[in-house]
């Protein structure tokens, strides 16, 4: 994968486990994927009803899912949009997300949300380039 973070002093620095930007030299594919929650593939169930930390978890085991099905893996993602019920769970979620991502960090948005499908308090969808 051919991508690059971007830092600039001139704009405010990432505060968590992202950048500010990636440049993707766009000779690959992109995937995108659709935001994903905290159902149990196998029953389509929910699980960790009101729980963050477990929702978040299965969000994102559905997303790593995803990606290997296409031949890619979390270090192929370049953006990611993560939308959460509370923003005070901001801190849980984003520690289960840095695990997830290690080293690499794409860029990211963050948004509070009124309400999310089957009341889960987390969904997160991703753009990969595989």
């Amino acid at each position: 994968m051919m991508s690059e973070a971007i830092h600039t002093d001139q704009a405010p620095a990432a505060i968590g486990p992202y950048v500010q930007a990636r440049k993707v030299n766009l000779t690959g594919q992109l995937l995108f994927t659709s935001g994903q929650i905290a159902l149990d593939p196998a029953t389509g169930q929910l699980v960790g009803e009101g729980d963050v930390a477990a929702q978040t978890r299965l969000c994102l085991a559905n997303l790593g899912a995803i990606l290997k099905e296409a031949g890619a893996s979390p270090a192929h993602v370049i953006k990611t949009t993560v939308f959460i019920k509370d923003m005070n769970d901001f801190g849980a979620i984003n520690e289960i997300y840095a695990d997830f991502f290690g080293n690499h960090k794409p860029a990211r948005s963050c948004v509070e949300v009124a309400r999310l499908p089957k009341d889960v308090l987390v969904e997160i969808e991703a753009i990969a380039q595989i």
